[in-house]
């Protein structure tokens, strides 16, 4: 029998772990629970609108637009993965979930999580093609590579995933199952697990790092080329939309890549739960939840299509 780091000798093997979530009695629980609520319907709305708009309009039938439906798509589903259980636990006293309900959460989570970071790279590449080789961009991001870049995107994120779900889960974990968390994540089951987790702790670490890093210096190698030929650009009005399409990227890209680094790219992050909890907050429910909003609200295309969707629907 494996002694726990503690000195605890005691080791079972355990069919359930109990999320913590958020301290507080029921009137706070209460309160998380409206807020999460309105939270998450509100990334619901968002990003199901904008799949239909982008699917329904033809004039957002362009690479740029299948992106960010993916990118919507993306949003819906790991907010999804999280906040329908955390909606039910702040109802709940036992707050129980199953060892492979667990690992089936984080294992999606993981993988839509870092598929998403890889399709943020994967956009401003598209935005670099279309505005740095404007003649090159309809072959060079026609429909099949689109498509290509996609599923790389979720190739990539399905690689990561099974790599730290199989690192996490085939830790032995001890007595206390009580997850300091509102869902599960590594650092905080890491803090059960009875075995040293150095190497899980470097392969997060490590694995984290490289993609943001790999992905960041994309992002920044494509705006970087972007903004000198915007630039040199003679028309104010046409310096104004790509600015304008471009700042809604950047901005969605700096919120994700931010609020991920410091969850899951420096070693202070394993240590911090209950700062944990706030940023995990931020990136599963809040980032789903602007990014419709980013898009929609500084990008000329999608309002003048979200009119001509009202109008039509009036009409009828």
């Amino acid at each position: 029998m494996q002694p726990h780091r503690n000195g605890n000798l005691s080791v079972m093997p355990l069919q359930e772990f109990v999320l913590e979530g958020f301290e507080g009695g029921p009137p706070t629980q209460a309160l998380l629970f409206a807020l999460f609520l309105a939270l998450y319907v509100v990334a619901v709305l968002g990003n199901l609108t904008m799949i239909v708009l982008i699917t329904l309009d033809a004039r957002l039938h362009s690479p740029m637009y299948f992106f960010l439906k993916n990118l919507s798509f993306l949003d819906l589903c790991y907010s999804s993965v999280i906040a329908p259980k955390a909606l039910a636990n702040f109802l709940s006293s036992s707050k129980v979930i199953t060892f492979e309900g667990c690992a089936t959460q984080f294992f999606f989570f993981s993988l839509l999580v870092t598929t998403e970071g890889f399709l943020l790279a994967v956009m401003a590449y598209d935005r670099f093609m279309a505005i740095c080789s404007p003649l090159c961009y309809p072959i060079s991001m026609r429909p099949l590579v689109c498509a290509c870049l996609v599923l790389s995107c979720y190739c990539g994120g399905c690689l990561n995933s099974i790599l730290q779900t199989s690192f996490t889960f085939s830790l032995p974990f001890c007595s206390s199952n009580h997850i300091n968390h509102f869902f599960c994540d590594v650092p905080p089951m890491l803090k059960l697990a009875c075995a040293d987790t150095t190497i899980n702790e470097l392969v997060m670490f490590g694995i984290c790092g490289l993609i943001i890093v790999g992905t960041t210096l994309v992002v920044l190698i494509s705006y970087g080329y972007i903004t000198g030929t915007i630039l040199r650009m003679r028309s104010g009005g046409g310096r104004h939309k790509l600015f304008s399409t471009c700042g809604s990227h950047m901005t969605a890209v700096s919120l994700f890549y931010g609020t991920v680094f410091v969850m899951y790219a420096q070693p202070g992050a394993v240590q911090s739960m209950e700062q944990g909890k706030v940023v995990s907050v931020f990136y599963t429910l809040v980032i789903p939840m602007l990014n419709p909003l980013i898009y929609s609200l500084r990008n000329k295309d999608v309002k003048d299509a979200l009119q001509r969707l009202g109008q039509k629907h009036t009409a009828t």
